[in-house]
């Protein structure tokens, strides 16, 4: 799991786990306060209930997730119009992530 500063790119910490769970998020979080950092927002992978974690903390999931769920419900072609406008929206994020 990293932690990592979305303004300098550094990475503040990380752990190496079997598996992701909230409690280690949760844990990490109070790790980077009790070394001083504030933080000020989460963008995360949308985890269940990891959104719902954090109670003053304001979280989001991030864009390539969003991106993914929703390629994942639509087909590569859509036939109906809102479909289609939907997968525009996903085709204009994928291009403003690179």
């Amino acid at each position: 799991m990293l932690f990592k500063d979305a303004i300098t790119k550094e990475n503040l910490l990380k752990y190496y786990v079997k598996s992701e769970t909230n409690a280690l998020y949760i844990q990490g979080i109070e790790e980077l306060k009790t070394q001083g950092f504030e933080v000020i927002a989460i963008v995360c992978d949308g985890r269940k209930g990891l959104i719902s974690s954090f109670k003053v903390i304001p979280v989001q999931m991030c864009q390539f997730h969003q991106s993914a769920i929703i390629r994942r419900y639509l087909t590569k072609k859509p036939k109906l119009k809102v479909a289609q406008e939907l997968m525009e929206v996903v085709d204009l994020l994928t291009k403003t992530d690179k």
